[in-house]
């Protein structure tokens, strides 16, 4: 099931919080004790960050596909922890990521020190709009990530739970990449298995196209209470993305400076499944990118304005697209996931 630690960092005592939910997710993805000590350093810098420079935040931390998968059904898995927050903002973004940088007065080297023990790591800050930090630790250090596409995500429980009743995934077979994003109903245990049977079955249907893995995801959660699913696979041979959906999932397209919204047929995977499904095609080209969440997120949300990010890790593209989002006026009623499939950055010009 999906494991997922909220950590919302308002005091001393939660920088406790944040390192012991970096080292339960360390040891359900797998790690050994020199990554574990690693994702635990991480989240304890992170976490000091927020209290030091922003007064606060959210830390994330949860287990996550590799963000370039291999030709296999098993994926490899990391630690994510995202640093989430609406304050300040910095202004030198390069000199943050210097160790001894520091606005506080204090020693400050949370964020090279960040940098340079997790396999991965991303800085997203605009002055006035706050700031997110996103790492990942895995079991061993991961080669370069190819040309080609990645995928990245973030999920929040309701309620902060540590089970999430929305999941994504994405795999590969030859020229396709495929991802999921699947949002089991309700929330809560039986929600998460519903996405779990999704997340399962999708690593037996990288070869299928997006309706033929619907329809092979639908017998999957059959004995579970169902869940909505849309699916986006792109053929980097072909030059293709399609896009098939069942349930309220939403899903916007970037193409240039405007974004396509697509759209999922109603029912629900494992309960009532569509007669006939229909399949978006259109090119996938230099310059798109695909955005899709579960109804946590507000419908009508804005897609990030400032260039940067949009070029940027796609787990920072989901937190600052779900940070953007969220309003104290709408309190969120669900789990929430939001995935985002990308070009490597080379591949964006």
């Amino acid at each position: 099931m999906p494991s997922v630690w909220d950590v919302p960092v308002h005091d001393s005592t939660r920088v406790r919080d944040a390192r012991v939910a970096a080292e339960s997710a360390a040891t359900l993805a797998g790690l050994d004790s020199a990554r574990t000590a690693a994702a635990s350093l991480v989240a304890t810098e992170l976490a000091t960050n927020l209290l030091k420079h922003t007064q606060g935040g959210q830390l994330l931390v949860e287990i996550v596909p590799a963000p370039a998968p291999a030709d296999a059904r098993a994926p490899v898995w990391f630690v994510q922890l995202a640093a989430i927050d609406h304050g300040p903002g910095i202004a030198d973004v390069p000199a943050a990521l210097s160790d001894g940088f520091s606005t506080a007065r204090s020693l400050g080297a949370g964020l090279g020190t960040c940098r340079r023990v997790a396999d991965d790591f991303a800085l997203h800050s605009v002055p006035g709009r706050g700031t997110v930090a996103l790492a990942r630790v895995g079991a061993r250090p991961r080669a370069a990530v190819p040309a080609g596409l990645r995928a990245g995500g973030v999920n929040v429980p309701f309620g902060g739970a540590e089970t999430s009743g929305d999941a994504w995934a994405w795999v590969r077979s030859g020229d396709r990449a495929t991802l999921m994003l699947a949002d089991g109903l309700g929330h809560g245990p039986e929600a998460a298995r519903a996405s779990t049977a999704a997340v399962d079955a999708l690593h037996a249907s990288a070869h299928l196209t997006p309706a033929e893995c619907l329809r092979h995801l639908d017998t999957a959660l059959r004995g579970t209470r169902g869940a909505a699913v849309a699916v986006a696979q792109v053929d980097s041979g072909a030059g293709l993305l399609r896009f098939a959906g069942i349930g309220n999932i939403g899903a916007r397209l970037q193409d240039g400076d405007t974004w396509r919204a697509l759209l999922s047929r109603p029912g629900i995977v494992g309960v009532h499944r569509p007669g006939t499904l229909r399949e978006d095609r259109m090119p996938w080209a230099a310059g798109r990118l695909l955005i899709m969440h579960s109804d946590g997120l507000p419908s009508r949300w804005t897609p990030p304005a400032d260039p940067g990010v949009l070029s940027a890790d796609p787990a920072v593209v989901a937190a600052v697209t779900l940070r953007d989002a969220g309003s104290a006026a709408r309190p969120v009623r669900d789990d929430t996931a939001v995935a985002v499939l990308a070009p490597t950055p080379r591949d964006r010009t």
